[in-house]
């Protein structure tokens, strides 16, 4: 599994960019984008969807020929024909990134059981860290809760819940079942590197954790794939697998490859 990063700051991103680089999706996803009344939210999901685009580019597929759809639940994935073996992808972003997280379609199939997420290290403005997470209490186990707020520095205390909720949300971007999954069936321990799903082990799951310190602001995230197997899997994602773009850099490339 690896996981490609684009950095955008809107200040650099310049409005002529993202016009450019809009024709280069699909009629659905230039609907979909351009109902986005904030330009940085439509700049973000142009990204997003070029992400999958560019890596199909790189690996000698024709741009007229790059086709994707979606699950009942809204999931893409990738239908273009002759890709073997099969690409599993998934995308999100939280303000200044957007990441992908793609290996083999193994398991799954047809968006296969591959999720990722990313956050910033940050609580909202005017709240405590202790208010934040009565917040979001509810999605939290017990054993969460206690190893969040337990004797350790505010900053490791952020750290432990962001590792959490990524790892959360990477699980359930890999089911793609959508909303609704109640957070508390699944539990991290980030003390003794143990994830649970309804009080059993995560069997056949396989966790890859990353960080970002090159962004300013850190940002933390998750990749999850389902790879099976009765073992569990929680372990650094690997500095080869973690590659970070420039996002004007980025879609100035995906014009030139695949204008």
């Amino acid at each position: 599994m690896q996981v490609w990063n684009v950095i955008y700051d809107p200040l650099d991103f310049p409005d002529s960019l993202y016009r450019s680089a809009l024709p280069l999706v699909d009629q659905t996803a230039q609907d979909k984008i351009t109902k986005f009344r904030r330009r940085e939210d439509a700049c973000r999901s142009l990204i997003g969807n070029l992400l999958p685009r560019v890596l199909l580019k790189k690996r000698g597929v024709p741009t007229d020929a790059i086709t994707f759809a979606a699950t009942d639940t809204g999931k893409p994935y990738c239908t273009t024909p002759g890709i073997n073996p099969p690409l599993a992808f998934n995308v999100t972003h939280d303000e200044g990134v957007i990441a992908m997280a793609f290996g083999t379609g193994d398991l799954g199939p047809p968006a296969f059981s591959i999720g990722v997420d990313v956050m910033k290290l940050k609580i909202p403005p005017r709240s405590t860290f202790t208010e934040f997470v009565d917040i979001v209490d509810s999605q939290l186990t017990t054993r969460e809760k206690d190893l969040i707020l337990a004797d350790v520095t505010e900053e490791e205390a952020i750290r432990r819940f962001y590792w959490i909720w990524t790892l959360k949300e990477a699980y359930t971007k890999a089911l793609g079942i959508g909303l609704g999954f109640d957070f508390r069936r699944i539990e991290y321990d980030v003390v003794e590197e143990r994830v649970t799903v309804d009080g059993e082990p995560a069997r056949g799951w396989q966790f890859l954790r990353f960080e970002l310190p090159q962004c300013g602001p850190n940002y933390v995230g998750f990749a999850a794939k389902f790879i099976g197997g009765r073992g569990t899997s929680i372990s650094e994602l690997s500095e080869g697998c973690l590659v970070c773009y420039d996002a004007v850099s980025f879609v100035n490339r995906a014009i030139e490859e695949m204008s």
